[in-house]
């Protein structure tokens, strides 16, 4: 094995430039394989005084050379790092990046007008199960058994059972809160004080396209009170200042049409008047008329179903979709695009939270 300088190597090790360069020379004299692994190995066939001496030369030779390493790493170390600043430096004269304020979903902010108006009437808001029983679900409502909301096909079943043995749903309506409410509320109707909800809230249907989505959001409302206080002149009268407040159309045409709902009798679909022919949905004028909610005066069964005498008291009641009010409202063509989450179409109609509707301060 020939000698080296060492002269030239500490020279080497003290010019290089970069620390690549300098774990190369590193690796050349102290790897497994390197210089001084292999020097040692050599002295094998010295003799003891031979081995003492070269062994004393090759560890002075290996710690100087180590001591040189160290300091010329920490210095090529502190380069790097100088460097690295540098680029990452903050330039000051680069133009701020522009900041995106968190809104308010359109659908949120749809749920909070529509209790801004029915406050402004004195409902109160009440919430109820999202996993309900049938009873709660479509019994006390006086849905028929046979009727198709309680096959699988339209509503989703847990495995769970309730108190009957039969098997929980995801509600299909917020008209479960209705019936929990009139059950809790009954003592106080029959002391003078009107049971007066809107329940908004998610609901579950199996059922998906452009208008209809498996959860979506429904507001119903219920006005529970002595029978000469109740008549469809008020259900419209309530229902005609929803829809003027909520669309800003004043004196806004309203169509009812007979229908029929298990739960109200008589029951009527709700028009209002509108203009399809241009591009785009323009709400309280034109020539056609569009559905926007259900309603009715509450069936007596429901009432009995709730331990409210049929024979003193009566209701009203109404629902409606909150997607659907909302597309007509600001104009969505596919209600799937409200849960994609697309940030550019909720930056687009993202409504500043300074302007959320409330209870004290209204729609503006």
């Amino acid at each position: 094995m020939s000698e080296i300088n060492f002269d030239e190597y500490s020279q080497k090790i003290k010019s290089a430039e970069f620390l690549k360069d300098l774990e190369l020379i590193h690796q050349e004299l102290f790897a497994k394989s390197g210089y001084f692994s292999n020097a040692m190995k050599n002295m094998a066939s010295l003799s003891v005084e031979e081995k003492k001496t070269r062994g004393a030369f090759l560890n002075s030779q290996k710690a100087s050379l180590n001591e040189v390493f160290s300091v010329k790493t920490a210095e090529l170390k502190l380069k790097a790092m100088e460097e690295k600043i540098m680029q990452e430096r903050l330039d000051l004269t680069l133009p701020l990046q522009p900041l995106h304020n968190g809104g308010i979903h359109p659908i949120s902010n749809a749920i909070e007008q529509v209790i801004a108006v029915f406050a402004s009437q004195e409902f109160e808001v009440a919430v109820a199960n999202e996993i309900e029983e049938d009873w709660y679900n479509f019994t006390a409502l006086n849905v028929p058994l046979h009727h198709p909301a309680r096959q699988d096909h339209d509503t989703f079943y847990l495995n769970a059972k309730d108190s009957e043995d039969k098997r929980k749903v995801l509600r299909t309506h917020t008209s479960n809160t209705q019936i929990r409410t009139m059950m809790a509320k009954k003592d106080s109707l029959l002391q003078g004080n009107p049971i007066k909800i809107i329940a908004p809230g998610r609901t579950y249907r199996s059922d998906s396209d452009a208008t209809h989505s498996p959860m979506f959001h429904q507001v119903e409302g219920l006005y529970v009170d002595k029978k000469e206080n109740i008549s469809v002149p008020l259900l419209k009268s309530i229902l005609y200042n929803f829809c003027s407040s909520f669309f800003g159309v004043e004196n806004i045409p309203m169509r009812f049409r007979p229908s029929y709902f298990p739960f109200t009798s008589p029951s009527y679909e709700v028009d209002i008047l509108c203009d399809k022919s241009g591009e785009s949905l323009v709400i309280g004028k034109g020539n056609d008329f569009l559905e926007i909610l259900g309603s009715g005066i509450v069936h007596p069964n429901v009432l009995e179903n709730c331990g409210i005498d049929s024979n003193e008291y009566a209701g009203l009641a109404f629902g409606m979709g909150i997607e659907r009010i909302t597309m007509l409202k600001y104009g969505f063509k596919d209600l799937r695009d409200m849960y994609k989450g697309d940030t550019r179409w909720l930056e687009y109609y993202n409504i500043n939270s300074i302007k959320t509707p409330s209870i004290f301060g209204g729609l503006d």
